[in-house]
């Protein structure tokens, strides 16, 4: 399909329409008027926007997650974290008197 071609085409179509009588009187002067107007779009402040809007979904999820671990924990016992078992092999070897090498 030759791009060119149809775009002469679609030219001729749109050309050999009249004007149409019912768009009001100097509709296009009133468009034009109000592009100017128009502020350059923030990237800072449509982040902002995004952020505060995902800030409370956010908390609510920890808030949900908080509860879940707490009610989860309760009924269980005591298991050692890894931290914990970390911090107890490596202070095992302080509890061995030295060899007397």
């Amino acid at each position: 399909m030759n791009i060119a071609k149809l775009e002469q085409k679609l030219l001729a179509a749109g050309r050999a329409r009249s004007a149409d009588e019912r768009v009001p009187f100097a509709f296009e002067k009133r468009v034009m008027a109000r592009l100017p107007r128009r502020q350059p779009a923030d990237g800072g402040a449509a982040w902002a926007r995004a952020l505060w809007r995902a800030a409370v979904p956010c908390v609510a999820v920890a808030v949900g997650l908080c509860a879940l671990a707490l009610s989860l924990q309760t009924g269980a016992p005591h298991q050692p974290t890894l931290s914990e078992e970390l911090e107890t092999a490596v202070y095992a070897a302080l509890d061995y008197p030295e060899t007397p090498w």
